[in-house]
């Protein structure tokens, strides 16, 4: 039954602060890397700064040497250049040699900078993608492996691949393109507009006149861009969707002939992505250019400006105007950042909306503090006044109440959506009731440790999962510490060790995709083998037998007999030849318990259960009768 979605913790409605203080609250679980980072591209910046004055300096230092050689009435003198923080050019030596030795100096700042530079990539990789991706998807992960039925019932596998995949993907885009960057953007700029000042204050204010404008034409743009990415995050999912039904249907696809039709609808919802993707790279294209034409204005003012200032002598050529222009560029290439920052702040929240959704997604099914531990049951089942609804609203279970001893073998029986697994799904807490109570050995459900309870429960489904792993790996699934001798003696019970033995390797042949290798009665041998591997008190078998041949069944119930002794055992079935075997038999219809007692007993009350055993009865006969018809004419 489809589950109607269950609204998550509003996350269309959380503001895009509210995300950027999360996003926030992440990063500063990683803050030592941060600041690692942070410190290596303030000794960057600095380093730079210090490259760039060098360069200034020669420059003046050149300028001064030739007005010494060329001594002119016209222009101003030039006075002798100094270094930073008191330090000083020599005086007594040669020219040439002073000017190898400002290049030297420039030269080894370089060689420095190239060393931090792989350092910081090194640094901040390792943050990002061995660090950040890596915690948060386990995170997410974990908390998958907690959520209820509901959740995934009411999301669809290509958009939880999504999330975990390419949305943490972008929650790692804010630490490092917008987070990071931003602080390096801000304590860069803040830099570069002291360093302006202490050249020129009128110049520095004059050539940073526009720049107001371009925080306005981010707001507008960011407003404008987001719900772009959120559509395409939409287009994306389908897409993933699309795949990943196409290769889990191939087989209807193929038999049904529609593989043209399949790969017209993967390449629509692809195209969709590519149409959308080129909407919003056009807009970006659009929103880079100009705001790299704002910061070609700033530097036009600098050259008009700050050229008629050199003239004047107010300013020099080379520590003022050649370093007050490599300045201006550094702030220039900062400030085209902000693009990129913006662009990636709208992909990093939308992407952070997607993934918090599954990190706040209520866990409808946990532990309470307090739980009774019970290693061991005995398996006792007790059913009273149980009724369960999928929305709370409208119930599939209504009123059942039902005892079953330890040891015990019941049969269930109805029609589809009665209610048969929905019922058994309740033992081990897939679910739990809107009312009434489940008690094992007189024990609430809801008060028993999580893990304890379902490690007492083996399950067995209609169609059996498998796993691409070893045969043994698959047995011992619940029980991973098991020995060989045990995972053996649970495939002897299952009747499967024969059929193992003839694999190619044994049990280490590993089996491919969902054990797709492997024949339906097989499979169903393997997951009995699984189930009572743990030796658990209680069994759970879904109708084992619905979708194998006679012969298979008559091999699955050898196992099944050997599996259920003196287990306490619920067995969903339709067949006679499985009822019969049942202590007693429930049966339900519309989510209620209409019918109870052993098949001599209903087969002598009119009902249900009567009118399905008449029906197979005569269909038993009839296949007899043709059979006995057949082999008279072949006579």
């Amino acid at each position: 039954m489809r589950v109607e979605p269950t609204p998550v913790p509003a996350a269309d409605l959380v503001s895009n602060w509210t995300l950027i203080r999360r996003l926030w609250g992440l990063a500063w679980r990683y803050r030592a890397r941060c600041l690692e980072v942070l410190a290596l591209q303030l000794v960057l910046l600095t380093l730079g700064l210090g490259g760039l004055s060098l360069t200034g300096v020669g420059i003046d230092y050149i300028r001064y040497v030739l007005g010494q050689l060329h001594p002119s009435t016209e222009t101003p003198a030039i006075a002798f250049p100094h270094l930073k923080f008191g330090l000083a050019l020599p005086t007594t030596w040669p020219p040439l040699q002073v000017i190898f030795l400002i290049a030297g100096m420039i030269l080894a700042l370089a060689l420095v900078r190239a060393c931090l530079n792989y350092a910081y990539t090194v640094s901040i990789n390792r943050l990002v993608q061995q660090r950040l991706v890596v915690d948060l998807r386990g995170e997410i992960y974990d908390k998958l492996q907690r959520l209820s039925f509901r959740f995934f019932d009411a999301n669809t596998t290509g958009s939880i691949i999504t999330r975990v995949t390419g949305d943490v993907q972008s929650v790692r885009m804010f630490v490092d393109q917008v987070l990071i960057q931003s602080l390096i953007m801000v304590i860069s700029l803040t830099v570069y507009i002291i360093y302006m000042v202490s050249l020129h204050p009128g110049l520095t204010l004059a050539c940073l006149a526009s720049t107001p404008l371009l925080w306005v034409m981010s707001t507008i743009f960011s407003r404008k861009i987001q719900p772009a990415y959120a559509h395409n995050r939409t287009l994306v999912e389908r897409m993933v969707q699309n795949l990943a039904e196409s290769i889990q249907g191939i087989q209807v696809t193929k038999g049904f002939g529609r593989e043209a039709e399949d790969r017209a609808r993967f390449n629509a919802s692809n195209q969709a992505v590519l149409e959308q993707q080129h909407s919003i790279f056009w807009r970006v294209s659009l929103f880079s250019p100009a705001v790299g034409f704002l910061t070609r204005i700033n530097m036009m003012v600098l050259l008009g400006y700050g050229g008629w200032l050199v003239l004047q002598g107010q300013l020099p050529l080379g520590t003022g105007l050649i370093v007050f222009a490599g300045l201006l560029e550094q702030f220039s290439g900062q400030v085209n950042q902000v693009a990129t920052v913006v662009n990636s702040v709208q992909q990093s929240l939308i992407g952070a909306r997607r993934v918090f959704e599954i990190l706040d997604a209520p866990i409808e099914v946990k532990t309470k503090p307090g739980a009774v531990e019970r290693p061991r049951l005995r398996g006792a089942v007790t059913f009273e006044h149980v009724s369960f609804a999928y929305d709370g609203i409208d119930p599939v279970l209504r009123d059942i109440s039902l005892d079953v001893k330890p040891g015990q073998c019941v049969a269930i029986l109805g029609a589809t959506g009665a209610g048969k697994s929905v019922l058994m799904s309740l033992i081990p807490r897939f679910w739990d009731p809107i009312s009434g109570r489940v008690l094992l050995d007189g024990i609430d459900a809801r008060e028993l440790k999580l893990d304890d309870l379902r490690r007492n429960i083996g399950l067995v489904f209609q169609e059996s999962f498998l796993f691409s792993n070893t045969v043994a790996a698959n047995i011992a699934f619940g029980h991973p510490d098991a020995t060989p001798a045990q995972i053996e003696k649970a495939a002897r019970i299952a009747a499967a060790h024969d059929f193992i033995m003839a694999l190619p390797k044994g049990y280490d042949t590993i089996l491919g995709e969902s054990g797709n290798s492997l024949s339906g009665g097989q499979r169903q041998r393997l997951a009995i083998a699984r189930a009572v591997l743990l030796e658990p008190p209680i069994l759970l078998l879904d109708d084992p037998t619905a979708a194998i041949d006679s012969e298979t069944e008559h091999e699955i119930f050898e196992a099944l007999d050997r599996a259920i002794a003196g287990r306490t055992t619920f067995i969903v079935a339709h067949r006679l030849s499985t009822l019969r075997r049942a202590d007693f038999i429930i049966v339900m219809e519309d989510g209620r318990i209409v019918q109870r007692g052993r098949h001599d007993e209903l087969m002598r009350v009119p009902g249900p259960y009567l009118r399905v055993a008449n029906l197979q009865l005569l269909d038993g006969r009839e296949l007899q009768q043709q059979s006995l018809g057949k082999k008279g004419d072949d006579t």
